[in-house]
């Protein structure tokens, strides 16, 4: 690139820009593009598998057992008395063994009555079980 010097004379300050680099730069993206453009526009063909959706698969059952303040349990919803859970669960777990227990305590409910339907519950086959909360 050829600059002037600011001295009057010959050598007088050049009043044009130089569009060389920039007309050189735009040549490049114009091959550039013309190159390119065919490539966007072509299609590949592809073969894609079918997919098959699996079975459902039935839910194991459920057992909502619910404890509430006054410490009385609830076997879905029916009151049930603590010495028949033993009974019940071994009769849960023998006719599906995948039963999943959910058990909803209130939180003012002492510790012991929910360790023992637990224990009931472990010692008679139900090995799935999950505690079940409210938000507040």
């Amino acid at each position: 690139m050829a600059f002037g010097s600011f001295n009057q004379g010959p050598s007088a300050p050049m009043a044009e820009p130089n569009t060389t680099p920039l007309v050189d730069v735009m040549l490049v993206l114009l091959v550039v593009f013309i190159i390119t453009t065919p490539l966007l526009t072509n299609a590949v063909q592809v073969d894609l598998p079918r997919a098959h959706a699996a079975e459902h698969q039935a839910k194991p059952e459920q057992i909502r057992l619910t404890v509430d303040v006054a410490g009385k349990l609830y076997w879905n919803d029916q009151p049930v008395p603590e010495a028949d859970l033993p009974a019940r669960f071994a009769a849960a777990s023998t006719a599906n063994p995948n039963v999943e227990l959910h058990l909803s305590a209130d939180k003012a409910v002492r510790y012991e009555t929910v360790a023992k339907t637990l224990a009931a519950a472990q010692q008679n086959g139900v090995g799935k079980i999950g505690f079940v909360t409210a938000a507040q």
